[in-house]
């Protein structure tokens, strides 16, 4: 079985080179699951309904985020009203927050899975432990669904390594978002968990992180409050392909995938 997890699609460059890209992976890598990031799919600050269901509707199976969910205000209906229930929010925001964090699904192929969203807390906002909800959510998870693949959306690097630690041989796989910043540090645990620090950004990457690089520039040097516009140079798609075993949920392989906009034989891609 392979899964493709989608790194943060940033602004309407990202969801065009999903748009553009997605079927040309689709086709050359056969994946039986897509999974994608999607906090700062509108702008690059949260999400909207519209996008939600725009997404969606390229056959993503189902989008996680992180702390610039709640930054557009009409998605908390969104969660309260949503029948499917594929947009996901952290799954360590207290238990009155609108929306879930954990989705159980089957592929076209009928295999069952798993996805759990989670946050983390060094230099996040204060949220329940993410550990401690991960082997909670766990708990719940029916024992024949094998496949669990886990979004850590997180600031700093050690944390997340410990969690794919803490979690190695339970899930299979953890892999990191927030930072825009792919990692190269992808490997299959001991026990048989995908990890990766960082997925990386969809999205424009002539930037800061997505955005305008002189606005950001301006705003280290005089300190003044900014508005920050999405860039729109160098757009890329960056992702990971995970190959696994249905039977055990155990992962065989991690690779990172980069592809570039418009698609062209010169695209940096890995695999």
């Amino acid at each position: 079985m392979r899964i493709l997890f989608i790194g943060d699609i940033l602004g309407q460059p990202g969801r065009r080179i999903v748009k553009e890209i997605l079927p040309i992976l689709r086709e050359e890598l056969q994946p039986d699951l897509v999974l994608a990031n999607a906090e700062n799919a509108a702008a690059g600050f949260g999400i909207t309904p519209s996008l939600v269901e725009e997404l969606l509707d390229l056959d993503i199976a189902v989008l996680t985020s992180g702390n610039h969910i709640w930054d557009k205000k009409e998605i908390y209906s969104y969660f309260r009203d949503q029948v499917n229930g594929r947009l996901l929010r952290p799954a360590n925001y207290p238990a009155d927050a609108p929306g879930h964090g954990l989705f159980l699904g089957k592929t076209p192929g009928g295999i069952g899975y798993a996805v759990i969203n989670l946050q983390g807390r060094v230099f996040m906002p204060a949220l329940d432990c993410p550990f401690r909800k991960a082997d909670a959510l766990l708990a719940s998870i029916p024992e024949d669904v094998k496949i669990r693949v886990v979004d850590f959306h997180a600031e700093a690097t050690s944390e997340k390594q410990a969690l794919g630690w803490y979690l190695d041989g339970r899930v299979t796989a953890v892999l990191g978002t927030h930072t825009h910043v792919p990692t190269a540090d992808e490997t299959v645990l001991p026990q048989g968990t995908a990890y990766l620090t960082d997925l990386g950004m969809t999205g424009p990457y002539e930037s800061v992180i997505g955005m305008d690089r002189q606005s950001v520039i301006k705003k280290f040097l005089d300190q003044l409050p900014a508005r920050f516009e999405v860039a729109q140079g160098d757009v890329r798609l960056s992702a990971a392909l995970l190959e696994v075993d249905p039977q055990t949920g155990r992962a065989i392989s991690i690779c990172r995938v980069l592809r570039k906009y418009p698609p062209s034989p010169n695209n940096v891609h890995q695999r």
